[in-house]
């Protein structure tokens, strides 16, 4: 399993994060919602330390109801609690990296195919909508913008399908799949990404199961090409020869 990234003694601009996306809702919730989104919009990075005083100062809450929170983030895997050191965004390892690619695949194939039987006109328009902003994001270089879209794009499909269930699996999913390209993502193109959204849009759009099948395979399957899950030792040899 990789080493930890050194923990940040604070939350810093995270914290201020966490304040612009507090809103309605139970304070647990509204805890938990605010770390969950500041994960997928790479705001906080695996291994950083949430600090339970901080974040209750960022809330007016107690400390009782932040350890609920991550509580309940620790059992979707998104923090990870230790004995006598705290609460860390969790670090997942490689093997588990594999492992919620080949869920994802399993799950989404599924759900597009069945999406690909039912889906209306309207939804149609809607998906169209939602590539608009992606590329408007892509073009700004608006990277929490830009990867909030394109991860909420699958969401947005697994509601179609009109199974809450679903959509509540695939957001968990890519939440962990933020976490993951934080840790081993090289220089995947987000304009490559959103070029693939729409091929698969085009394909809903003529109801070709097969095809937004295929097109949906290729992308998760790119996606997960694009992350160094198979680092190489370094070269000692080569690194430290002293150059002529």
């Amino acid at each position: 399993m990789p080493a930890r990234a050194r923990p940040s003694p604070r939350l810093g601009s995270s914290g201020q994060a966490l304040r612009a996306v507090a809103g309605q809702g139970s304070s647990t919730g509204r805890i938990v919602d605010s770390i969950t989104t500041a994960i997928v919009e790479r705001r906080l990075a695996p291994g950083t330390k949430l600090v339970e005083q901080q974040i209750a100062d960022v809330f007016s809450v107690s400390r009782t109801v932040v350890r609920q929170a991550l509580n309940q983030l620790s059992r979707d895997r998104l923090v990870t609690l230790e004995p006598a050191r705290g609460a860390f965004v969790a670090t997942p390892s490689v093997e588990e990296a594999r492992q919620v690619f080949e869920v994802r695949r399993m799950v989404e194939g599924g759900m597009i195919r069945q999406l690909a039987a039912c889906i209306t006109d309207a939804q149609v328009a809607q998906l169209e909508a939602h590539l608009q902003k992606e590329r408007s994001a892509v073009a700004r270089s608006d990277v929490s913008s830009r990867t909030h879209l394109l991860a909420d794009f699958h969401v947005v499909l697994a509601r179609m399908v009109g199974n809450e269930v679903l959509a509540e699996l695939v957001a968990d999913l890519l939440s962990r799949s933020q976490l993951i390209s934080l840790m081993y993502q090289s220089s995947l193109s987000a304009e490559h990404s959103q070029g693939e959204h729409d091929e698969i849009v085009a394909a809903l759009s003529r109801r070709d199961a097969r095809a937004a099948a295929r097109l949906l395979e290729q992308h998760l399957s790119s996606v997960e090409r694009n992350l160094r899950l198979d680092p190489r030792a370094p070269d000692l040899a080569a690194i430290l020869k002293p150059k002529d």
